[in-house]
């Protein structure tokens, strides 16, 4: 397809103002409530668990490993315990059909002959359940490309919308209560122009609501009562 030079003066201007209007961006919001003073102590292990009760609302593998690598890296980390090796030593306890989804139901389990030995075997003293998923929530626009004797291209403006929202759950296994809970919902806009070439302007909502949650998760085992509100809404 021959791109016309005085199409092109036509819609660039078009394209540019709808990009900036529409630009890629990520808004947050989290609300974090501790309900006790408990800390992480040393020798302390924690360990990310998704939920699995629910299929369409499982919090995706990778963004458990996610959560479990950010709080242990840097100088403020955090003793972490595999995910896996956690659920193997359990096994069968904490598989879909068996896992606990209340603290009542978690003493009731710790109970059972053996289950507390285990527990205590692994060093695990906080469980932080992931409940929720990213899912695309919206989309729109579109563009069309076309290739001739004289070349190639592509014209339009394509745009989708992710929602990453998850609930972080905090049971304190030595106390057999909830500690608190962190809510993160992480919306996110990506914008595609494309000028002959389409260039994807990319929201990441999964990323930066990992991290959100992280620091967040971090501050929440290691502070006691009123360590702080989750940051306000911001774009970024």
């Amino acid at each position: 397809m021959m791109i016309n030079t005085r199409v092109l003066r036509r819609i660039v201007p078009t394209l540019v103002t709808l990009s900036f209007l529409s630009a890629c961006g990520v808004t947050s919001r989290m609300e974090p409530y501790k309900q006790t003073n408990v800390v992480i102590g040393e020798g302390d292990q924690v360990v990310v668990l998704a939920r699995k009760h629910h299929a369409t609302h499982e919090a995706e593998e990778g963004f458990v490993d996610c959560i479990s690598d950010a709080l242990a890296r840097g100088r403020d980390g955090i003793d972490v315990h595999s995910t896996k090796e956690f659920e193997d030593t359990l096994y069968p306890w904490f598989e879909p059909s068996m896992a606990p989804l209340s603290t009542e139901e978690l003493s009731d389990l710790l109970e059972k002959p053996g289950v507390m030995d285990r527990v205590r075997g692994t060093g695990v003293r906080f469980l932080v359940w992931l409940d929720g998923s990213t899912e695309r929530t919206s989309s729109g626009g579109g563009i069309s490309c076309a290739a001739g004797v004289g070349g190639a291209g592509c014209m339009g403006l394509a745009w989708w919308e992710d929602d990453a929202r998850y609930d972080a759950t905090v049971w304190d296994i030595e106390q057999l209560e909830s500690a608190g809970t962190i809510y993160a919902d992480f919306k996110g806009r990506s914008v595609m122009p494309a000028i002959i070439i389409p260039i994807p302007l990319i929201a990441r909502p999964q990323a930066k609501a990992c991290r959100g949650l992280t620091d967040q998760l971090r501050e929440f085992l290691t502070s006691p009562y009123g360590y702080g509100a989750g940051p306000t809404p911001e774009l970024g």
